[in-house]
């Protein structure tokens, strides 16, 4: 008997993939087939992003892409952010469209797929009141793969009141995975041959607070480099400023496998704006933790983002902001301007800052910034570094070192084609603003 299709479009970051191939488990648990052809398709998901405008703009893009060309017979549903912060909205904004669920109970999609096809024509909007995301369902991965790295996803949701930031709004509390949930996903993609895992989660530092735990992340890092020795490298992202305890810095420094590379997004440097911000302001406690930081991991990659812009942003503060920029010399930086979001605390304050003016500081800042990079990266010239391969075409290989992740940081460009997935050294011969340029190391 053939197996109904469906495809998943997934939009946004790394934590919607997990949730699309976590749906993408349960529908074939439910007897169907996932097809990479959307017209093939008897059901169509776009797993939606809706946490900033641009975002916003892309699904609903998306969205109305599929809604243009659906075929007889076939079913468009809106999955994830954008899906739970507009409802019934999007039924305006997108002719077309069968059905809606949230971000809290995507676990219930093979639900809203039977419901919607059993009553074709008659948009089926799935929206159950619950405050939290609902746990592990049906024992599926909570983890997605691309290539030779993984994402796990070890809790969803935050706790954090951050004054232009929507996600808890549209996630709800944070809630962690139980760590024999972790554990078992990660030996499993030990067991697919996958040789990064990258852990993920809204705030990561925070996880296993609400399992009663104090200090949960280094604790559960110390038990995944025992539980899964093969796994070369594990990687940490979205941490919070605050929250980098001093266990935490000694697991990364002590475990060749927890990469030297932490993900800090400040957000901003001026203690006034940070205190808008509801961001932690202690200046000088983010000076000595990264201080602590690099003395412990002395080849330690730190990113951050910052948010230029922000109502009532001084230039003042901006130039407090670009001097700090230039003080702490990150190997990576995100600049986003700010987003007047509603829902957010911050979308009761008038915009101050002119987009034009918006502009203008971040290319200020990202001018500095692409000085302070290449000269790190002019440093690695005759370095070696181990690489993963992950993608190639042209003569040319394209890797990552430990010190980029993925799609955000930089690569490794050589001028050999080199199997995919492989994990190789490299000598660098060479630096760009974002990328270096290397060789294999024969063995």
């Amino acid at each position: 008997m053939k197996k109904d299709l469906f495809y998943i479009e997934s939009l946004g970051c790394a934590k919607n993939s997990v949730d699309s191939r976590s749906m993408a488990e349960l529908l074939v648990l439910g007897g169907m087939q996932e097809t990479h052809d959307p017209e093939q398709a008897h059901v169509i998901i776009v797993n939606t992003c809706g946490f900033i405008q641009p975002a916003r703009e892309e699904s609903l893009l998306v969205l109305n892409e599929f809604a243009s060309v659906k075929q007889r017979g076939q079913v468009l549903i809106a999955a994830g952010c954008l899906s739970e912060r507009e409802k019934g909205q999007l039924l305006s904004e997108v002719n077309g469209l069968d059905a809606a669920l949230g971000t809290r109970r995507w676990a219930d999609i093979a639900r809203v797929v039977k419901q919607t096809r059993e009553q074709p024509g008659k948009p089926y909007l799935y929206f159950p009141e619950t405050e939290q995301i609902i746990g592990d369902e049906e024992g599926i991965p909570r983890a997605a793969v691309q290539g030779a790295s993984a994402y796990l996803k070890i809790a969803d949701g935050c706790d954090r009141l951050c004054a232009f930031c929507a996600i808890p709004a549209i996630k709800g509390p944070m809630v962690s995975r139980p760590v024999d949930q972790v554990l078992k996903d990660a030996v499993f993609l030990q067991g697919l041959g996958v040789k990064e895992i990258i852990l993920i989660a809204q705030d990561s530092t925070a996880y296993g607070r609400d399992l009663g735990l104090k200090d949960g992340l280094p604790a559960l890092l110390e038990t995944l480099v025992q539980s899964v020795p093969d796994v070369l490298w594990l990687r940490i992202m979205y941490t919070f400023p605050g929250s980098i305890s001093d266990d935490l810095i000694r697991v990364m420094a002590g475990n060749p496998q927890v990469l030297p590379y932490l993900d800090l997004p400040l957000q901003h440097a001026h203690p006034d704006m940070l205190k808008r911000m509801k961001r932690p302001s202690d200046l000088e406690w983010i000076r000595r933790t990264i201080a602590r930081m690099r003395n412990a991991i002395p080849s330690i990659a730190l990113r951050t983002t910052f948010i230029v812009g922000y109502p009532g942003e001084t230039e003042e503060e901006f130039e407090f902001l670009l001097d700090f920029l230039k003080e702490m010399r990150f190997d990576h930086v995100g600049i986003f301007p700010y987003y007047h979001e509603e829902g957010t605390s911050a979308y009761q304050i008038a915009e101050t800052v002119p987009e034009e003016l918006k502009q203008d500081r971040i290319n200020r800042l990202a001018t500095a910034q692409e000085e302070i990079s290449l000269e790190i990266n002019q440093s690695y010239v005759g370095k070696t570094l181990d690489v993963i391969i992950e993608g190639n075409g042209d003569g040319i290989s394209a890797g990552r070192s430990y010190r980029d992740a993925p799609e955000i940081d930089g690569l490794v460009l050589l001028k050999e084609i080199i199997e995919n997935g492989k994990m190789i050294q490299v000598q660098v011969t060479g630096a760009m603003v974002h990328d270096l340029i290397g060789r294999m190391i024969d063995y």
